[in-house]
């Protein structure tokens, strides 16, 4: 096909970069979740696992757990099951979780038992985004207005009648 843009050969051979990290930007917002949540104490702030169990199969730090379900809050992505394709998938989570991918029940068994300490978590990110003035000054109403919502043919006017 001349005269258009072709792509490369998808069975050409290329280098890429070494190193997962080389394709995360120095200014990416997942570098401040990864520093945010490495900084918190898990155990204190109500997660469960956060000491682990001697016996059965080991299980995902809460932390982990954790990185991506605040990266799917900041992006948007609420249902475990895009979770978990994310993570397969997205080089920002797996550069995040360190390329690990757990699956979708797991995602959603970490919010169901750790609700509490998910709440709290997010009481100190909005604290420390206060503290760094990321917010602006919006204005944010709500209106709670009710009206009863009864259009009947005797109820109807209209500038014709």
């Amino acid at each position: 096909m001349k005269r258009f843009i072709e792509g490369e050969d998808r069975q050409q051979v290329t280098l890429l970069p070494e190193c997962l990290d080389d394709y995360i930007g120095e200014d990416n917002p997942v570098r401040v979740v990864d520093a945010f949540v490495d900084e918190l104490a898990l155990q204190a702030l109500g997660f469960k696992g956060a000491d682990p169990a001697a016996t059965g199969r080991p299980a995902y730090h809460p932390a982990v757990l954790l990185k991506l379900y605040i990266y799917g809050y900041l992006n948007r992505i609420q249902s475990s099951r895009r979770l978990e394709r994310e993570a397969q998938r997205n080089v920002e989570l797996m550069w995040l979780t360190g390329r690990l991918a757990p699956d979708f029940k797991t995602i959603a068994d970490f919010r169901h038992n750790n609700g509490a300490g998910i709440r709290n978590v997010c009481k100190r990110f909005i604290a420390m985004c206060r503290e760094l003035k990321l917010f602006t000054q919006a204005i944010v109403a709500i209106d709670g207005s009710k009206f009863k919502a009864v259009n009947s043919r005797d109820r109807n006017f209209t500038p014709g009648k």
